[in-house]
């Protein structure tokens, strides 16, 4: 019986929509990188398409994984929810010890032939784990203890590592978001989130930038006044000022003129 319901899952037919949802995005991601990476591929290694190269293997990669994973029944990561949540905290807790230093924050470890940030692949492990928690018990979720603090205390460890050690507090957010619409769909009160979810969440926000804010507040202050540290940590955002001004909306197209004359100056 377990063996025809194994088969049965398997032979189970494509999700056309999905997988067609996944190829465009996937397609129009690698044409951006070309459109993106042209000059500087061409100026660092005399090629216009090693970047874009680089790219197309790993989505090549990609999409080999996304077919054997596609085959595998989802439900056999319920029974191993635990080992994610652990998996996930001691990738992050390794960071500090193994990791590499890049753009002025440490959040990457280097494998030798490659880099990957474990952040990554924690937000992947915690939605198995708060798919798991959270059907498991469902039963009790209208309830504020289980259905609203227990399962944040679950983020402690997780938030404190990447806003202390990594620095990371993108990742942070998306995490927590993640998680708040896993719960709401599961069932938990949205009248727990509106209250004690925004009173905490304001007083977490005002602890974070006020204790040590340190790079926080230079984003922020980025972001305000760009012009004020061009070469530093507001670079980014003057480029992106110089891009809307001589692309405007909608750019100034792949491989367009402006390409051509800075790939060959």
């Amino acid at each position: 019986m377990a063996n025809a319901k194994k088969e049965e899952y398997k032979n189970k037919p494509v999700d056309f929509i999905l997988c067609i949802t996944v190829l465009l995005l996937l397609a129009l991601g690698i044409i951006m990188v070309l459109s993106a990476s042209s000059p500087s591929s061409f100026s660092e290694t005399g090629d216009s398409y090693t970047y874009v190269k680089k790219q197309a293997v790993s989505a090549v990669i990609g999409l080999i994984a996304m077919f054997i994973i596609s085959k595998i029944d989802y439900k056999i990561y319920k029974h191993l929810y635990k080992v994610a949540y652990i998996g996930s905290i001691l990738l992050l807790a390794m960071v500090p010890i193994l990791g590499t230093e890049a753009g002025g924050a440490k959040r990457w470890i280097d494998l030798g032939f490659t880099t990957f940030q474990p952040s990554e692949l924690a937000k992947i492990g915690l939605i198995v784990f708060y798919a798991a928690y959270l059907s498991q018990n469902r039963d009790k979720l209208k309830n504020i203890l289980h259905g609203f603090f227990k399962p944040f205390m679950f983020l402690v460890p997780i938030a404190f590592i990447l806003l202390v050690f990594q620095e990371h507090f993108s990742a942070t957010l998306i995490i927590i978001a993640v998680t708040s619409i896993m719960m709401l769909v599961a069932g938990s009160k949205l009248s727990h989130f509106l209250t004690v979810g925004l009173a905490g969440g304001i007083a977490g926000l005002i602890f974070i930038f006020t204790k040590g804010a340190g790079f926080r507040m230079d984003r922020i202050n980025a972001w305000l006044d760009p012009w004020a540290d061009p070469t530093g940590d507001a670079w980014q955002a003057i480029q992106s000022l110089y891009a809307i001004g001589s692309g405007g909306l909608f750019g100034v197209g792949l491989r367009s003129k402006q390409t051509k004359i800075l790939i060959h100056t």
